[in-house]
């Protein structure tokens, strides 16, 4: 239930020498879509007024063109406009690659340039190079970013340092690695006594850190699985984000067995969507369409809105062309976007701000006193920013904050059950198992087959039914009652796993029995409605 920019107004208020710093991801903002070029500027402008001073402006799919709106706002507004190499690898990418992305940020006009590993794929001896030869060629002040999922950040980092990187990111030690960031106080003591000694006083943080063991403990239960290092990221390429994203969406959708799966099938959307970068919002969209793949059992089956996006250029220019029959499949005859993809969209801001007030209005809604600030919020985060804006002062509306689990008493183990007798499925086949005392089984036989607790598949002559591929909630109900629809029509939106889905039709048919309707949560094979 926090306000945005009230807290950033007061994290500005208890620091008013220590410049802020947010990451903007270019004509995206801090949304899934490209907004005009006016939103973008007033947001800049009210992010500056508010109290950020640094902007790290990055582009998923390193896409220049999407990066200079952004970037020209922040110099305008006299802030600090930090060009970004979303950094990947693949055979689409070279040293050549980044060095051709560094000049073009520079022309447009940046003050400093970041490396973004999001994911921790870059070598030690990659970061050499790659900061060797930026700094050999180019007169610009270069941040590096690493993850340290792959165990890899902190070399990574010390071999930037070796070859001429100016500043680094890291995380006190209590919020340090796994998903997060190599721990600030190992590379200050890495460091004292060398030429790039920090300075830095080690007591000091360790206080710090001590502050924030205690602060993680709230948010215990948000936290992924991942323990240590996890080297199928340096295959899948999947950011820390992404993955505990990944766990999350799959136990949402009763799947969390399938993550394996789900990380073999990355690396091949990616390749099929031109081996684009995966980062916020393409690490969401790849994802949640590899998790289509493997959930629907068929490559392709069903193909996310913001894929269908990206394979029609809507993002902009890819590294390497999408796959031709998948962009063929989406245009059905249309043309791909090449040019930059906001030159199609209109100013809206104005009647974005329209449209809040009227809402507000009609809600009895109470706006800031920089009513654009709200307009904004909403503009970015349509219906969490709508429900915070009706409950601003009522932070019961919002899921509270985790606390930490409370300690169970130690109960006595149980004494193991008497003989009994189980039906145990396994790989599909279901067995009654006979267990005798001790827990040894004595008998084993294939068991009848069980009533399916599955949707019951409609009558013969009734019609073929429309079932949910993904858990999620109906965004929009398309067809009507009786219509009479080809094979391939868009029967409704689904939105799972922060993506819109678009459920069409198998076969050609006559649309009978809506069993949805728009804001209704669906399971996995959930019966939508029946093509008869």
């Amino acid at each position: 239930g926090e306000d945005p920019w009230l807290r950033l107004r007061e994290l500005k208020k208890a620091m008013p020498k220590t410049p802020l710093q947010m990451l903007l991801r270019g004509q995206n903002l801090l949304g899934y879509r490209h907004y005009a070029d006016d939103v973008v500027e007033r947001f800049v402008e009210r992010a500056v007024k508010n109290g950020m001073d640094v902007f790290r402006v990055f582009d998923a799919m390193n896409d220049p063109r999407n990066m200079k709106a952004a970037l020209q706002a922040v110099r305008s507004h006299g802030a600090h406009a930090q060009g970004t190499l979303s950094y990947t690898t693949s055979p689409a990418h070279t040293l050549q690659t980044w060095l051709d992305l560094t000049e073009q940020l520079l022309e447009t006009g940046v003050d400093s340039i970041a490396i973004k590993d999001m994911s921790g794929i870059l070598t030690p001896m990659a970061a050499f190079e790659l900061v060797s030869e930026i700094k050999k060629r180019y007169d610009v002040r270069l941040h590096l970013h690493c993850h340290a999922t792959t165990g890899m950040a902190e070399m990574a980092l010390l071999k930037a340092i070796e070859a001429g990187v100016d500043g680094v990111d890291t995380a006190i030690s209590s919020m340090s690695a796994t998903y997060g960031h190599p721990a600030t106080e190992a590379l200050v003591a890495t460091l004292a006594g060398t030429e790039h000694d920090t300075g830095l006083d080690i007591l000091k943080l360790e206080n710090i850190a001590a502050y924030f063991r205690e602060v993680r403990k709230k948010y215990h239960a948000f936290e992924g699985q991942l323990k240590g290092y996890d080297s199928r990221i340096l295959v899948a390429q999947v950011p820390g984000g992404m993955l505990t994203n990944l766990e999350s969406q799959l136990k949402q959708q009763n799947a969390a067995d399938k993550l394996d799966q789900v990380l073999a099938e990355i690396p091949r959307v990616r390749e099929d969507l031109g081996f684009i970068p995966l980062v916020t919002p393409t690490s969401q969209i790849v994802g949640t369409q590899a998790v289509l793949n493997v959930l629907t059992g068929e490559r392709y089956k069903t193909i996310a809105k913001e894929t269908a996006g990206i394979l029609k250029g809507e993002y902009g220019h890819t590294p390497v062309p999408v796959n031709a029959a998948l962009q063929a499949r989406v245009l059905e005859g249309g043309a791909p976007v090449t040019c930059r993809p906001a030159d199609l969209l209109k100013p809206e801001l104005a009647e974005l701000e329209a449209d809040v007030r009227r809402q507000a209005q009609e809600k009895g809604i109470q706006l800031a006193g920089n009513a654009i600030d709200d307009v904004l919020t909403v503009a970015l985060f349509p219906q969490i920013g709508l429900k915070f804006l009706e409950n601003r002062h009522n932070p019961a509306a919002f899921e509270p904050l985790p606390q930490a689990e409370a300690a169970q008493p130690v109960t006595k183990a149980e004494k193991p059950a008497a003989s009994g007798i189980y039906t145990v499925e396994v790989e599909g086949k279901a067995f009654v198992v006979k267990v005798s005392d001790g827990g040894d089984i004595s008998q084993l036989t294939a068991a009848a087959p069980a009533a399916s607790s599955a949707p019951a598949t409609a009558p013969a002559g009734a019609g073929t039914p429309v079932t949910a591929p993904l858990a999620g909630n109906i965004w929009k109900v398309i067809a009507t009652e009786g219509q009479t629809v080809a094979e391939g029509d868009v029967l409704l939106i689904l939105e799972a796993m922060k993506m819109e889905t678009e459920i069409r039709a198998a076969q050609a048919g006559t649309v009978r029995g809506i069993a949805v309707k728009s804001g209704d949560a669906v399971s996995v094979g959930d019966t939508l409605m029946t093509l008869a």
